[in-house]
């Protein structure tokens, strides 16, 4: 028995020597003078490891790099997002960099790209409100656009586009392959957006996103490549400069210690790879003027006409999209479904259900979501999967008088009803639905469902008693009766900029 406990011991003894001799080559080895990780990663268990995974770091190779020739601000900390001060109306420099390795994306090389620059909200509660915040803005500088390119500074920018609905968006082919900067400026500032309850105000930051896109095999720019965005905020002029300076003199008063918590400085802000922008692919798909919305298909209703609401990732369209083409099926595939969450501002959970179908969806529960999501995102998405709308304020139905047909002032009753034009052809009434009891909202809603440039409205008038022509004011808009039937016809302004509406 004695014998037994002392080889036990032997080969103890002999277990823990080479046990330590092992330990001691790892220690010479990766010891405090030649740690790195890249030392750790490349021992051979970890290439084992790695082997046996996909290899897709060809795929997360950013295409594009975006840099804009702005300084970033020093008093930011060290794990946030970098921010950017931009003066009002000054033109800065974004270079467009391809930074495709070699052999990759060959479908694109020798050909154009298209790419579209936006200047958004970045706080989540103005992206709620972003389309009534634009309204406002609109209001307020008429004539002006949150976003221009300055052509003469761009160099390699082809076929510049801007919209005049989309008043925060432009648009450009490109060659990757040659030089390429797009000079922006933005006109919005912060504090435009800020409530004003007492003098200086703090300012909203904002976001500048570029998306790009390949030519499919139609020739339409829809095929997403890549996109990346920074945040930014916009002062008065010479601002900007003014508010840099004191960041740096901040960051100068504080002890080294303190300083080692922030980024440094930079010149340029390179743009972070982000999702794209959730109507990136329909707001600029059509080149030609597209036909007016048919309301048998709530798809082409939704994007056929760019309006100013398609800048916003949290409008969904008319009333009739809302109930009928923005509900989920439980046959969605799961591509699908990816665009269903991008277009419904879920963008940040794309890659969280990247494997659900509809159906996988749509078994999920309130209580699911929300624990997934959290509070706020979980019962937004809950309420979007059950496609719970919200009832507009006021419907009234609109039907486009014909010109060669006449409508006795007796006969509106009959015509209303549904009755045909003098010519035999039926009357077609289109519904329009109002969110908001205001005149400019009524002209909107036209120009979006008769295919009218909404820029070209100059009034919308309403034919009173003897022929008489009245303003529709935002009273008169609060007044109509709920589901009113009106015909319309359009008439050139006295000076022939534009066009007047009359409802009849």
């Amino acid at each position: 028995m004695a014998w037994v406990l002392k080889m036990d011991e032997v080969i103890e003894s002999g277990l823990v020597h080479d046990f330590d001799a092992s330990l001691s080559g790892i220690g010479q080895e990766l010891g405090a003078g030649a740690y790195s990780m890249s030392d750790v990663l490349a021992l051979p268990i970890f290439k084992q490891e790695d082997s046996s995974l996909p290899l897709d770091g060809e795929t997360k190779h950013p295409p594009f790099q975006y840099v804009m020739c702005a300084a970033t601000s020093p008093a930011v900390k060290l794990h946030d997002e970098t921010l950017t001060y931009l003066n009002q109306g000054q033109s800065y420099e974004i270079r467009m960099l391809d930074n495709r390795k070699m052999g990759d994306m060959p479908e694109i090389s020798g050909k154009l790209v298209k790419s579209i620059i936006r200047v958004v909200f970045h706080d989540r509660r103005l992206q709620y409100t972003e389309h009534q915040q634009l309204e406002g803005w609109k209001w307020n500088r008429p004539g002006d656009r949150l976003l221009d390119l300055d052509i003469p500074m761009s160099v390699g920018i082809i076929d510049t586009r801007t919209n005049p609905s989309q008043l925060n968006a432009v648009e450009f082919l490109w060659d990757p392959a040659k030089r390429t900067s797009a000079f922006i400026q933005v006109h919005c500032i912060s504090t435009e957006f800020t409530p004003r309850k007492h003098g200086g105000e703090k300012g909203v930051p904002f976001r500048i996103q570029v998306d790009t896109f390949k030519q499919n095999e139609n020739g339409e720019y829809t095929d997403h490549l890549h996109s990346a965005s920074c945040q930014i905020k916009v002062f008065k002029p010479k601002g900007a400069d003014r508010k840099q300076k004191t960041d740096r003199e901040k960051m100068e008063k504080r002890t080294a210690h303190e300083k080692e918590k922030y980024q440094p400085s930079y010149d340029t802000t390179i743009l972070t790879e982000c999702s794209p922008w959730p109507d990136a692919p329909t707001a600029y798909v059509n080149n030609s003027p597209s036909p007016a919305p048919a309301f048998t298909s709530p798809q082409q209703s939704t994007c056929s006409v760019p309006d100013s609401n398609s800048s916003s990732p949290n409008h969904q369209g008319d009333g009739v999209s809302q109930a009928s083409g923005e509900q989920i099926q439980p046959s969605a595939t799961i591509q699908e479904t990816q665009q269903w969450l991008l277009k419904n501002r879920f963008s940040s959970y794309t890659r969280l259900f990247s494997n659900f179908s509809g159906a996988d969806l749509l078994k999920l529960t309130k209580e699911d979501l929300v624990q997934i999501c959290g509070a706020a995102d979980g019962i937004r998405l809950y309420n979007s999967l059950k496609s719970r709308s919200v009832r507009p304020r006021l419907t009234i139905y609109v039907c486009r008088e014909q010109p060669n047909s006449t409508v006795l002032q007796g006969q509106q009753q009959a015509v209303g009803s549904g009755g045909e034009s003098g010519s035999g052809t039926p009357y077609v009434y289109h519904a329009i639905y109002l969110e908001e009891m205001i005149a400019s909202e009524v002209a909107r809603k036209l120009a979006l469902v008769f295919n009218i440039p909404f820029h070209q409205i100059n009034q919308v008038y309403r034919q009173g008693p003897t022929g008489i022509h009245i303003l529709v004011s935002d009273q008169m808009v609060q007044n109509f009766q709920d589901e009113s039937c009106f015909l319309f016809s359009t008439v050139k302004a006295e000076n022939g900029d534009g066009i007047h509406i009359i409802l009849k």
